[in-house]
């Protein structure tokens, strides 16, 4: 036999892979020491008077306090009512944010900017400044009501303030913007050649807007809603300055029952039993928004 036909065929050469390139890991350890000083100020001005406030609770005389605030109805009519003014504020900033921001989404660049700077000015003005002037236009000699008598719709003035509608109006304006805000972000990242699209496939406008439009900015509606319902839950200046008796929100109980009657253990007690509300609301509407979403403060252009 000649060598070429004893000669034994060389085995294919495996390719090995090539090692794959390892990810860059990313240094945050450095930047979690420039996070330290904020993380101790929260701790020591929120944590430490947080834990102080639920042990005053359980121990300012006792536990019963929670049993007092079951029992009396004042405290849980209250607690009520200000879920219910909170659900109204939430509902009136939908109703009118929403349609400001569509507009401001779909606006020029000019007048996108100059409905922008019209949302955060009042933001960026003194609440209670602002508070104090509803109140001279709600009062029964306000312009609210001089514009009714003259126009003869009512002959005697209409009680504005010191009423749950006052407060409503007056936290509505107040936390508008921060309805508008999510509102004005998920509509920005809505494609308008997907309203365009339906509407040429023969669909109404009416009907692209609430099959297309609409569903895209639901997240928006649940983060401004989430949002406004839970700094409606805690609101102080608007019950305080436009409510009055009938019209007592959680934070004016609280600030009461400390003022006035010096009953640090009851005023503790309640405000755990609004932390505990706060909280579930936070986790029910976890569900439906992520709570980063809250946080953002980027303005898509």
């Amino acid at each position: 036999m000649s060598a070429q036909q004893t000669a034994i065929p060389a085995e294919p050469a495996i390719e090995t892979p090539a090692p794959a390139a390892r990810r860059p890991r990313r240094r945050t350890d450095g930047w979690l020491w420039v996070a330290l000083p904020g993380a101790l100020f929260l701790l020591v001005m929120f944590g430490f008077p947080l834990i102080e406030i639920v042990r005053r609770s359980l121990t300012d005389p006792s536990p019963q306090v929670y049993r007092v605030f079951i029992d009396t109805p004042l405290y849980w009519q209250t607690l009520l009512r200000t879920f219910r003014v909170a659900a109204l504020v939430t509902l009136t900033s939908v109703l009118l944010g929403y349609p400001f921001a569509y507009v401001m989404a779909r606006a020029r660049p000019a007048l996108q900017a100059l409905l922008i700077a019209v949302v955060l000015l009042p933001v960026w003005t003194s609440f209670l400044v602002r508070t104090f002037a509803l109140q001279i236009w709600l009062q029964d000699s306000g312009l609210i009501n001089k514009l009714l008598m003259r126009a003869h719709l009512i002959d005697d003035p209409v009680p504005l303030i010191r009423t749950s509608f006052g407060v409503t109006v007056g936290m509505s304006q107040i936390l508008l913007p921060f309805m508008i805000l999510p509102l004005y972000s998920a509509m920005r990242r809505v494609d308008p050649e997907l309203v365009r699209a339906a509407t040429g496939l023969g669909a109404s406008p009416v009907r692209a807007f609430f099959r297309v439009f609409l569903p895209l900015t639901l997240s928006g509606v649940y983060a401004g809603c989430l949002l406004v319902f839970v700094l409606s839950l805690g609101f102080y200046i608007a019950p305080a300055i436009l409510g009055g008796p009938e019209s007592t929100m959680i934070s004016t109980l609280i600030v009461d029952l400390v003022q006035t009657r010096s009953d640090f253990g009851t005023a503790s007690a309640v405000a755990v039993v609004l932390l505990l509300a706060t909280f579930a609301v936070l986790a029910v509407g976890s569900r439906f928004v992520r709570i980063r979403d809250l946080v953002s403060t980027e303005v898509e252009r």
